[in-house]
């Protein structure tokens, strides 16, 4: 029988920690606390402010958008009380490394009888992809891990369904997203879908497709999601996507403490779990009946009493190092549109800009960019980090930018996730075995992926299946 006054510590004021309170609320728990680092809440969903010609917009340095099948992160929305038809247009362009304007998918501009063939063949493997994803794969594009590697899918689903469904079966074919999306694609036939694929996913600092196991890929960019990013049918804020969790954790029972950091958690197997904390007021510790961790896994070793398969576990989790900046240009001399570099969406060419994202149109040249670049992938030596900004800064001078001043520059952990190897191991299932031990429960952005929709639903599924 449930104890709804158990007390219970969350780590971790971001999407998953908010979402974890939140669910939590919903199922009666009122005895719970929120210890979050920083100042602020919403983790990577970081929307700082800045005034141009003389007005206060907001700018995005984390999550930028949605879609019809953010189905949790509309449960937030709710519970907020606010809503995504107030946020700037999306819009794209493309160009090459040497920041010439390109239009890979429009049969219109620079036409010939090889881009037709290209582009009919690419539609062509869309369409063969979708059709394998909801036969050959059938599972696949629910929330979350569990299961994969042994064949089966267990989970809430997505799709264009209002509600999120658990659905659980068995499909040995499941087994190939653990390979590298290259790989996968190439099992099926469907190389060229990459092309599509690329921009929204290595762009956006979630890895190359050679390292990276299909089943991120495909569960993040599931074909629904895919075709909604490819039209630009997309949810902006704003506000930022920052205020989502700002005005969920505004209406929580006990709001995030902030400024607080965990420093020490000791789980004795006859006591409370003690967690130590720091503040300004110095170190204090609290004991709790049971814990949720929304924070960076492998982190946890280093101020826990992690066991010997946590420790294990933890230290094979892998992420990336996504380098970005709000740049500000010269009057009327910044870009009017967003644009994707696709030669730089390459780990050869790691460390340069691979998207600058233009928010506001009504700016038009005189509106500040996030750009954004990779520094590392595996098996390659990591862009120094000096070396990227200077490439970042070369890149948008090539595409004719030159970049004024920098702001808010920060290197964000991103998308924490296993090998090829690991996932195909079982990884997500010795994770799944060891929930409750220690009375301690993980959520977070590697228990599904490094999104909000997906960090969001990792919390539900975590406070649905053991609260």
């Amino acid at each position: 029988m449930k104890n709804l006054d158990e007390k219970i510590c969350i780590i971790g004021g971001g999407p998953a920690g908010i979402s974890a309170a939140m669910y939590l609320q919903f199922k009666g728990y009122r005895n719970y606390t929120i210890y979050e680092r920083q100042n602020r809440v919403g983790g990577k969903c970081w929307s700082p402010k800045m005034k141009v010609n003389g007005e206060e917009r907001t700018f995005e340095t984390g999550a930028i958008m949605g879609a019809i099948t953010y189905h949790a992160v509309h449960e937030v929305e709710k519970f907020a009380e606010t809503g995504h038809f107030d946020g700037p247009n999306m819009r794209r362009m493309y160009r090459d490394a040497h920041g010439k304007e390109i239009y890979p998918f429009d049969p219109l501009h620079e036409p010939s009888i090889k881009k037709t063939k290209d582009l009919l063949e690419l539609k062509k493997q869309m369409k063969k992809l979708v059709h394998l994803m909801e036969t050959k794969y059938r599972g696949y594009d629910c929330y979350g891990h569990r299961g994969v590697a042994k064949g089966r899918y267990d989970g809430l689903s997505k799709g264009l369904n209002d509600s999120l469904l658990e659905i659980k079966g068995r499909n040995p074919h499941l087994k190939d997203l653990a390979l590298p999306f290259t790989e996968f694609c190439k099992k099926n036939g469907v190389e060229d879908v990459m092309k599509i694929w690329i921009a929204p996913y290595t762009s956006f600092g979630y890895g190359f497709f050679d390292e990276i196991p299909a089943a991120y890929v495909m569960k993040y960019l599931d074909t629904t999601t895919a075709i909604e990013f490819v039209n630009l049918r997309l949810w902006t804020w704003k506000e930022g996507t920052q205020s989502i969790y700002e005005k969920a954790n505004a209406k929580l029972i006990h709001p995030a403490t902030l400024g607080t950091e965990v420093v020490r958690i000791e789980r004795p197997d006859d006591g409370p779990v003690r967690v130590t904390v720091r503040d300004a007021g110095g170190e204090h510790t609290e004991e709790f009946d049971r814990l949720i961790v929304t924070t960076p896994l492998d982190h946890f070793a280093k101020y826990a009493d992690a066991t010997e398969e946590e420790a294990d576990l933890f230290s094979r989790i892998i992420h990336e190092k996504y380098v970005n900046f709000i740049a500000s240009f010269d009057q009327d001399k910044g870009p009017t549109i967003s644009g994707y570099i696709f030669d730089n969406m390459d780990y050869h060419r790691l460390g340069h800009a691979m998207v600058y994202y233009h928010r506001w149109e009504d700016l038009k040249g005189n509106c500040p960019c996030a750009v954004y670049a990779l520094r590392n992938h595996a098996g390659s030596k990591d862009a120094d980090y000096d070396y990227t900004i200077n490439a970042m800064l070369d890149d948008m001078r090539v595409c004719g930018y030159p970049v004024k001043e920098r702001h808010f520059e920060q290197e964000s952990y991103y998308c924490p996730h296993v090998s090829p190897e690991d996932y195909a191991a079982g990884w997500y299932d010795r994770l799944d075995a060891i929930q409750g031990t220690k009375r301690t429960y993980y959520a977070g952005e590697i228990l599904s992926f490094g999104d909000m929709e997906d960090t969001v639903a990792s919390s539900r599924d975590i406070v649905g299946r053991f609260f």
